[in-house]
């Protein structure tokens, strides 16, 4: 067990980070909800009521659409666009899809690369790209999710004030659902613009995110 901790310490310690921020999320949305529902004269609800309640997903799957977005963008811009000094980025003379020696496959395959990395054809294709589409395929449904809770939530909201409620296309094109996905969105990009930058010049010892503390900032693709 403590090999298996140690081995597996980043995804165990933010799947554990990820579950206690998500329940706290839970509580706290519950209580928020049940105040302004009694400041509006209506009943409050359970917590099992409230977390399959639309309110709640749309709030969750808001959060999850932007930062898989940003995964996929990052994944797939690092593949052509380059930050000179910067660990985020590889090197400057690398830029595109890199060769097959680069990155292993055909000849340059070994009996213990991956079996799709080694069979050529659509597998090899698809596994060359497998983790970007994987990150595009959770921000669309992410996203899908986001609107279906977000049109529920809404029309809720309509139908509370005595108005129509309105069709999932019409709510797509709403401020609402916009409003809430263009929040999400500007942070994301802010946060991996900020990380890529400052990288450059500043460092956090015996991380992989940052460049060795001696190495020079115009150094590109070491990390230390």
């Amino acid at each position: 067990m403590k090999r298996f901790l140690r081995d597996n310490g980043l995804g165990v310690g933010f799947g554990l980070l990820f579950l206690g921020a998500l329940i706290g999320q839970a509580f706290a949305g519950q209580a928020d909800f049940n105040n302004q529902q009694l400041a509006d004269g209506a009943q409050p609800v359970s917590f099992l009521s409230y977390i399959a309640s639309s309110e709640f997903v749309v709030n969750v799957a808001e959060n999850w659409q932007s930062e898989y977005l940003q995964f996929f963008l990052f994944i797939f811009a690092t593949v052509w666009l380059v930050q000179r000094g910067s660990p985020e980025s590889k090197s400057i003379d690398n830029i595109g899809a890199e060769s097959d020696e680069q990155q292993q496959l055909g000849e340059h395959t070994t009996s213990q690369s991956p079996a799709w990395a080694r069979t050529g054809g659509w597998r090899t294709a698809l596994f060359s790209n497998s983790l970007g589409v994987v990150m595009l395929a959770i921000f669309l449904l992410s996203w899908l999710a986001q609107s279906i809770a977000g049109l529920t939530a809404y029309n809720a909201e309509q139908l509370a004030q005595y108005e129509d409620p309105v069709a999932w296309l019409a709510y797509l094109g709403s401020a609402d659902f916009w409003n809430r996905t263009l929040q999400n969105w500007q942070s994301e990009f802010l946060a991996i613009g900020s990380m890529v930058v400052l990288s450059i010049y500043l460092r956090q010892r015996g991380s992989p995110e940052s460049k060795p503390v001696g190495e020079p900032h115009v150094t590109t693709d070491k990390t230390g």
